[in-house]
């Protein structure tokens, strides 16, 4: 076969160099696509993958998987995984009220003035006193920023520094207070120095209740949870016969509010801590947010206009007088019927109660009429 000239060249086979341009090219015109591709609205299906999102997550997978904190006392009552904890309180969440809060977080993240800052106000007790309905109570006010979620920095995730603290905020713009509540602060010995380490001028707000119910309530809280645990009455005795009461049971001592309040008062003075009845929360919610929003310094916008009395559940729910919607309660793992406890066991802790209760009105002069 002869040689052709012609059929050589038509057989050229590309240089490194024309293959090195054609990679280039395609990877260019891939890029190109792809932005008009996001810039047409389509982009917003691709799936978060930033630092900030993955940041995100992680942190959520810690606080779900925190390890209840060591103590001295005898805890049966391990609530770490309740929704309470976890800011999942309200029925409806994806209702008008949390709409709203939902444009108020993406307005703010848009607004470069915002930034994060550490709480000015902690809500620090009492588990099962109602500190869950204050905070929800609290996040209709708008100068008000609260994280959903119990933090749990000062006594539980301390060693992980300020600056991990200061990332779970909300951002809040000048004039705006945040603030968080996790209520096992007030009972754990170490906290007041660790707040006042942070900010001496920090408010902190305690709800309390009637501390034999709220014993109840904390047992009814586990006996739903964990229906083989224990009897009430044989988790509050250390001999029954006797009488005497085992303090070293959490909900027993919990409400042994006199005893916890003396370490506070070591670091913060009396005008810096606002003590907030639990039943008055229910039965005068516009009420005890009047005395809230003047102890933080805010405008009373949270009014009688804001609360409907759910006569099922048993307390107040939440509207919105200027949207006319219907109101948003907290959510089923509120308002659990307590079990019957006799009488005897109710009467011998209203009678250990009695002088912790005492010793509590004249530290903080006012009487809550539980005896």
């Amino acid at each position: 076969m002869e040689y052709s000239p012609i059929l050589h060249n038509l057989h050229v086979v590309p240089s490194p160099h024309v293959k090195n341009k054609l990679f280039v090219f395609c990877i260019m015109l891939s890029l190109w696509v792809y932005m008009i591709y996001c810039c047409v609205g389509y982009g917003s299906t691709m799936p978060d993958l930033t630092y900030g999102s993955l940041r995100r997550h992680r942190n959520d997978s810690e606080a779900d998987g925190r390890d209840s904190s060591a103590g001295a006392s005898r805890d049966l009552l391990n609530n770490d995984n309740d929704a309470d904890s976890r800011g999942e309180e309200w029925e409806d969440p994806r209702g008008e009220a949390s709409k709203a809060s939902d444009d108020n977080a993406m307005s703010a993240s848009l607004n470069e003035s915002e930034s994060k800052k550490f709480p000015r106000a902690i809500i620090i007790g009492v588990k099962k006193g109602g500190t869950r309905a204050l905070l929800e109570f609290l996040r209709l006010h708008p100068d008000i920023r609260a994280v959903g979620a119990e933090p749990h920095f000062f006594d539980r995730n301390y060693d992980k520094g300020l600056e991990w603290y200061r990332e779970l905020m909300p951002k809040s713009a000048e004039g705006q207070l945040t603030m968080e509540k996790t209520p096992s602060y007030y009972v754990t010995k170490e906290v007041p120095a660790r707040i006042y380490t942070m900010s001496t001028d920090t408010k902190l707000i305690v709800v309390v209740r009637d501390p034999v119910t709220r014993a109840i309530s904390d047992y009814t809280q586990t006996r739903s949870k964990k229906p083989d645990i224990p009897s009430f009455e044989s988790l509050a005795f250390k001999n029954a016969s006797a009488g005497l009461i085992d303090t070293t049971w959490s909900a027993v001592q919990i409400g042994m509010y006199a005893k916890h309040l003396e370490r506070w008062l070591q670091y913060f003075p009396t005008d810096q801590l606002l003590f907030v009845s639990g039943e008055r929360l229910i039965s005068d919610p516009a009420g005890e947010m009047a005395r809230v929003q003047d102890f933080l310094g805010l405008k009373r916008v949270v009014t009688k206009d804001h609360f409907h009395f759910n006569p099922a559940k048993g307390f107040p729910c939440l509207k919105r007088p200027e949207w006319n919607s219907k109101p948003h309660c907290l959510g089923k793992t509120k308002g659990r019927t307590h079990p019957n406890i006799d009488p005897r066991v109710v009467q011998r802790l209203r009678d250990f109660y009695k002088p912790f209760n005492s010793q509590f009105y004249r530290m903080t002069g006012h009487d809550f009429g539980w005896d």
